[in-house]
Order: C-alpha cells, then sequence, then structure tokens
C-alpha cells in the first residue's frame, strides 16, 4: 500500500507542478518546454521507476535471490515495452502494430498461444487496418480504453473476431476505426480509447500462418511532425507509469492467489479480467502454485465443449515460462486425452513419465492460468499435490534414474 501511495503522491505531486505553472501565465506548451529543458521530465520518470521497484517486495512477494533477480528483468523488460510503445511508437497519425507483450516482454499471464500486436491510437482521429487472413485458428480485433498507469487498467471498448467480417476471394480484409459505425468491418473507438489490441491464437505454431495487417491514419499528414517536447514529456510519463501501474496490479493479483488459494484453480473475476484487457469470451481460472523438490500438482478435468482452452505456468510475478524452450503450456489441441476424454496435467520438477508434464523449469513458486474459451461450461479443474514417489505407485510409473 504504501509505494501505491508513493506513486500516487508522485502523481499528485507532477498535477500541482504543472498548475502552479499555469496559475504563473505558462502555457501548457512552455510547461513541457520548462519541463525538458530543466531535467524535471527525466527526473520524475527515473523516480517512478524507482517507486515501482518496490513492487518486487509487496505483500507475500518471494525474495530469494533467483525470483528477486527475475523481478528486475521483469522490470527491465517493462521499461523497454513502454519506452517503445510510449515514446518510440506513440504518435496517434502514424500507428505502428508491434508486439508488446511477446517472447522476452510478459505480463498479466501472457499466454504462450497467442502473437500479441498492439498500436496506440487516438479518439481525435480515425483508422484503416488492411491486411491478409493468413491460416492462425483466432483472429480478433479490440479497441481499449484507459492505461495500466492512468486509470489502473484497460477497459474494454470496441470488439471484432475474424466470424464477423467480411474477407475478399483472396483472403484479404479491411477494417474502419471509428466512433461512427462506417464499412463492412467497423470496429468502434470512444472519447477515452487508447490502444488497439490484436490478438492472434494458434492451436499449432508449427502449421499456421498469422495474419499479416498495417494499420493507418484516416487523413493524417504525409509525413510525421517534429518531435516537440510536449511529445517527449507526456510519453516518458506514460512509459514509467505504465512500469508501476502493471507491476503493482499483478503484484496485487499473485499475493492475492497466495494467499487465498494455493495450489487450486477457481474462477477469476471476469470483470476484473476485462478490465485488465482480458477477453470476455474467455473463462480465466488464475491461481498460485508452490511445489516441494519432491511433489507434484495434478490437475483433472473433463474438457466442456469448447473452441480452444489452455494451461500455463507462469513465474510469481504473471510472466509465462519460457515457452520458447521449455514444455510449460498445453492446449486442447497439443494435450494427450484419457479414454474417457477427461484431461490429466502434472506440473513437476522433473519428467514424471506421464504425458502432459508441465516443467517448473527450476521454480518452486509462481503463478498458473487455465482459460476456456467460449466454453458451453466452465468447469473447475481438480487440483491436488502429491508425492512424486506416490504418483509413481499409483500409476505404475519406474522411479526416475
Amino acid at each position: 500500500m504504501a509505494k501505491k501511495l508513493l506513486i500516487g503522491l508522485l502523481g499528485l505531486f507532477k498535477k500541482f507542478k504543472l498548475w502552479r505553472l499555469k496559475m504563473a501565465g505558462k502555457t501548457m506548451d512552455d510547461v513541457h518546454a520548462q519541463r525538458i529543458q530543466s531535467g524535471r521530465t527525466w527526473d520524475e520518470f527515473c523516480d517512478t521507476l524507482k517507486a515501482a521497484g518496490g513492487n518486487l517486495h509487496f505483500g507475500k512477494a518471494p525474495t530469494d535471490p533467483f525470483s528477486q533477480a527475475e523481478g528486475y528483468r521483469y522490470l527491465s523488460r517493462l521499461v523497454r515495452g513502454g519506452l517503445e510503445a510510449f515514446v518510440e511508437f506513440n504518435d496517434p497519425e502514424f500507428p505502428v502494430l508491434k508486439r508488446m507483450a511477446h517472447e522476452t516482454v510478459k505480463l498479466g499471464s501472457d499466454n504462450p498461444d497467442n502473437y500479441y500486436q498492439n498500436a496506440q491510437i487516438n479518439s481525435d482521429y480515425e483508422y484503416r487496418i488492411t491486411g491478409h487472413r493468413g491460416t492462425v485458428f483466432y483472429l480478433g480485433f479490440f479497441t481499449q480504453n484507459g492505461s495500466y498507469g492512468k486509470s489502473g487498467g484497460l477497459a474494454p471498448c470496441g470488439a471484432l473476431e475474424a466470424e464477423e467480417m467480411q474477407f475478399d476471394e483472396n483472403g484479404r480484409f479491411e477494417i474502419i476505426l471509428s466512433k461512427e459505425k462506417k464499412g463492412q468491418n467497423w470496429l468502434k473507438i470512444e472519447a477515452e480509447t487508447t490502444m488497439l489490441m490484436v490478438r492472434q491464437t494458434f492451436l499449432d505454431r508449427s502449421s499456421e500462418e498469422i495474419a499479416l495487417m498495417q494499420i493507418d491514419c484516416i487523413g493524417g499528414p504525409d509525413s510525421p511532425r517534429p518531435l516537440t517536447p510536449k511529445y517527449m514529456d507526456e510519453g516518458l510519463d506514460m512509459a514509467s507509469t505504465f512500469v508501476a501501474g502493471a507491476t503493482f496490479l499483478f503484484a496485487k493479483w499473485a499475493n492475492g492467489f497466495k494467499t487465498n488459494h494455493p495450489n487450486r484453480l477457481p474462477r477469476f473475476d471476469q470483470a476484473v479480467s476485462d478490465a485488465a484487457g482480458g477477453d470476455k469470451n474467455i473463462a480465466y481460472y488464475h491461481s498460485y502454485w508452490n511445489l516441494a523438490q519432491d511433489e507434484v500438482l495434478v490437475i483433472e478435468v473433463m474438457p466442456p465443449k469448447c473452441r480452444l482452452w489452455n494451461f500455463q505456468l507462469n513465474n510469481y510475478w504473471m510472466e509465462s515460462l519460457d515457452y520458447r524452450y521449455h514444455q510449460i503450456h498445453l492446449n486442447s489441441h497439443t494435450a494427450h486425452y484419457e479414454p474417457d476424454g477427461s484431461v490429466r496435467v502434472v506440473v513437476a520438477h522433473t519428467d514424471p513419465g506421464l504425458p502432459n508434464w508441465i516443467t517448473t523449469q527450476g521454480h518452486a513458486e509462481g503463478t498458473m492460468c487455465w482459460r476456456w474459451w467460449y466454453g458451453e461450461t466452465q468447469p473447475e479443474p481438480g487440483c491436488r499435490v502429491v508425492k512424486m514417489v506416490d504418483l509413481q505407485k499409483e500409476f505404475s510409473l519406474k522411479p526416475a534414474n
């Protein structure tokens, strides 16, 4: 709470200084220029990042050297992502679809089956997305309001899925983003809209091709305008408050999971998920796991009829573990099913010799997530922690050498 208060006080202090300058007869352009020229912009950027570091000790966060090292890497990744989003590619007249969350920038239990793209936009403009559908299993476009730093989340605005869209005979498409409905494929924006989010979801990354696309501002200038103090002042402020806001939000989530339901997978509050940028068509089961070296987490469930399901293991900071080189997640296509159609997932430090083994990748604890996507029902997966030796006896497995 103290760190959240500190971040809030920093924000109030900034507003007070701006108000004082305005009262002195300064225009906003003068204010931004003075802040840049005096170095205040950079000082406050650094102060906010320093305050964000306190989120690594929020609540019951692990303080061992390994977990804290991952925590600081997490912060550095978000700084990189924040600077790209809000400084390098934050011109609403020349938006760029970039991968803000990917293999080396992770947050909020990022889905290993997703190819995320984001573009910073502004409701003062209208936009056109053009592209080719590709063969990826799922393609969806979403507009979001607010930000992690300024408003504490990304509230949903508009949504458009490939199943609702019109494509030409070659698989090409056009989408118009505007306040009023326009064109065959329309995506709503509102006064508070700040971001376009594109989710592409794979069943099998090795065989599916992503949709290729670009976004353009309709009626914008031919070339970007020169850099202004205002752009830089606001961009650095948004980047630092993104890092502070996102790390606090997900530190609070992880602490709640650890406190309330370790080694279980209860349904997560859908409204909270939606406000953080989640998909309203997905039932999320966020939670916390902790295993001794000789323990195994067994998850068993009968999947309902749904478009897709998946399960993933994260570190404590809600970063997906490294799915490039390790089996840390499964989905409805890659999983092994039992003869009755049920699924058994086994989370263990070493290979137990059963299908659907999820490796902890050297972690003793962390968070995890199960998703039912468009499920006709949303059953809670059953969880039990057993000793490895007992699991081997239960399934008549030979002990590992």
